[in-house]
């Protein structure tokens, strides 16, 4: 028994836009085309400007800082941000351990405390990241042959790295700048479709034969939750898009993964109910509120491509959904004798996890709301 729809022009374009349905021809321009070439220009621009200027101002070893350029500059403002925080820390603590375990003591020893030393400081600060770039840099300061003191090479190490992460931030700002917390949005956005998807593939073994697509559907929303989440870390280190953005993004966030984990369980209590036939007594009242669900997962994906949570979606009632189908089970409990226990059971379990994911995708638009500040109008 499937409980499908067909989808609508809108959720089709909204879809399409988002990148859950594949169009029919791929533009060799593609939007995710377009994005590559994008960042390739802007890494070339922000290496060349760090060697031209190293070259201007007479500075030692000045592919430095064009190393540091092409390191830095990530696909979005956020993870730039990250990245350039990473390799300036880790340089900087590098630079110090290096020179200091150079005025004492001799080669290997000298160098490989001051490797534990840095690596060791680096995680207990938390930035373990950082502690690879501040092995590469002792080891450029104390064991590079060069005709400069440590202290010199150490100096010029800094001013090189510290280069290409301004360079690096300022091309991520001004040259066709790409928010993580925009990339997020409509990430999120793609995100409740693939759940949508992932939904529609687990009913369809209720009652009928399981999909044969079900395991790609549920890897694929996985895969969606593992991106946004790592968007999600480079949004909050980007300046704050309004009032609530973050605090919004980071709900949305885990509204999706608690839905996941929800439909999880309703794929483990349909599993074996090909044959059963006690859902067909709770028709027509189960029917309509999976099919609101659905509709409720694509105007949830709107409300998050508009960023407008206020106003509830016409025509989706999924509370007075919940209270047809408790009343329509109530009903047809005298029946029970018909069936056998693993059905009914089956069915009060389906039940229950279709009430607790309408209540997450009404509750997820809702606090949300609240939570970027709209102005709330009678539910």
């Amino acid at each position: 028994m499937r409980f499908l729809t067909n989808k609508t022009w809108s959720q089709q374009k909204l879809a399409q836009k988002l990148r859950v349905d594949q169009a029919e021809h791929a533009s060799l321009l593609s939007w995710e085309h377009r994005r590559l070439l994008i960042h390739a220009a802007k890494t070339a621009l922000a290496a060349g400007l760090c060697w031209w200027l190293a070259l201007h101002f007479g500075l030692h070893d000045g592919y430095w800082g064009a190393i540091s350029a092409i390191i830095v500059l990530q696909s979005n403002f956020g993870s730039t941000i990250t990245a350039s925080r990473d390799r300036l820390l880790g340089t900087l603590i590098g630079a110090v351990f290096g020179f200091s375990f150079s005025l004492f003591g001799s080669l290997p020893w000298n160098y490989v405390l001051a490797l534990v030393a840095a690596v060791t400081l680096c995680g207990l600060l938390g930035f373990r990241s950082s502690s690879r770039l501040a092995g590469v840099t002792i080891t450029i300061v104390m064991l590079v042959q060069n005709a400069s003191s440590h202290w010199t090479v150490a100096l010029d190490r800094v001013s090189q790295v510290f280069l290409g992460i301004v360079i690096a931030l300022l091309v991520s700002t001004f040259v066709f700048p790409d928010r993580a917390r925009l990339r997020l949005r409509d990430g999120l956005a793609q995100e409740f479709l693939v759940l949508s998807t992932f939904f529609e593939e687990v009913l369809h073994g209720f009652g009928g034969s399981p999909s044969e697509s079900l395991a790609t559907k549920r890897e694929d929303a996985l895969a969606s939750l593992r991106g946004n989440n790592a968007l999600l870390e480079a949004a909050r280190n980007e300046p704050s898009g309004g009032p609530g953005w973050r605090e919004g993004l980071n709900m949305l966030a885990q509204f999706g993964r608690s839905i996941f984990d929800a439909l999880v369980a309703l794929e483990f209590a349909v599993r074996d109910s090909h044959d059963d036939k006690y859902v067909e007594q709770l028709e027509p009242a189960l029917g309509r509120l999976v099919v609101d669900i659905r509709s409720g997962f694509h105007s949830l994906a709107a409300c998050i491509h508009h960023w407008r949570f206020h106003a509830a979606p016409p025509g989706i009632n999924l509370e007075e959904d919940i209270t047809q189908l408790e009343a329509r089970m109530a009903e047809v409990r005298h029946t029970g004798s018909q069936f056998s226990q693993a059905e009914i059971l089956r069915a009060y379990a389906v039940q229950l996890h279709l009430k607790q994911i309408a209540q997450l995708l009404r509750a997820a638009r809702v606090e949300t709301s609240h939570t970027v500040g709209e102005a709330q109008k009678q539910e």
